[in-house]
């Protein structure tokens, strides 16, 4: 399975929602807390774009090292309809600065000096270390997920099905009654993760594993033919 620190930084590189919050702030409006852009450097620091003007920019302005404590909350969402939709949520947390030169006109950038980490999610929760996040990377299919799982549920739902002959006894009667929907969740190299659902209050989860890790587009293409063609034995 993918690592505490792998999963986090794959959150930050491609999850939809992202807020800076900066306590002892007053409460500041949504278009200054979200980052319009943000990136791990080499140290596992984070850079984040606000407006110049946002009131985090003005204290990290003035603060120096270790003096502006912060939070980056990080909220993930599936990209298909399933029900309890929220698959994960983290935070990061460290100390604000400012890094000069690096944005444009009415924008700035900020440094958060990674503390630690935190991520919940449908793997369970953990904390992750300052050193773990830095030496960690991002989930090679993370890029492309979202279209992946669109696609999937979108031209491969009876597929998607036949996934249900995998899961025994129980889940195979009510496959075969039309009483289940199996919905794409979420992808990674590891494996795929699907929602089985009666209605919207009976549903569960079930992972089906790679035969080996895949590292691109082509080795997904082989392990999701051999996962289908398990299936339909």
């Amino acid at each position: 399975m993918p690592s505490a620190a792998e999963r986090t930084r794959t959150l930050l590189q491609n999850t939809c929602s992202a807020a800076l919050l900066v306590p002892g702030l007053r409460t500041a409006c949504w278009d200054e807390l979200t980052p319009s852009s943000r990136s791990v450097g080499p140290d596992g620091d984070l850079f984040l774009e606000l407006p110049a003007a946002s009131r985090a920019a003005r204290a990290a302005a003035h603060a120096q090292d270790d003096e502006l404590a912060a939070v980056l909350e990080l909220t993930d969402v599936a990209p298909v309809a399933v029900p309890h939709r929220i698959r994960a949520r983290a935070r990061v947390s460290g100390w604000l600065t400012t890094v000069p030169g690096l944005s444009g006109p009415g924008r700035t950038t900020l440094r958060l000096e990674t503390a630690e980490a935190h991520v919940d999610d449908l793997w369970g929760a953990e904390a992750v270390g300052a050193d773990a996040f830095r030496d960690a990377a991002p989930d090679p299919l993370a890029g492309h997920e979202a279209e992946l799982l669109q696609h999937l549920h979108a031209a491969h739902g009876e597929q998607l099905d036949t996934l249900g002959a995998l899961l025994g006894g129980r889940a195979e009667e009510r496959r075969a009654a039309h009483r289940l929907r199996i919905v794409p969740l979420a992808l990674d190299r590891y494996g795929l993760r699907v929602r089985v659902c009666e209605d919207r209050e009976l549903c569960f989860d079930a992972r089906f594993e790679f035969p080996e890790p895949v590292r691109d587009l082509a080795g997904l293409r082989r392990a999701m033919y051999t996962l289908f063609e398990a299936a339909a034995r």
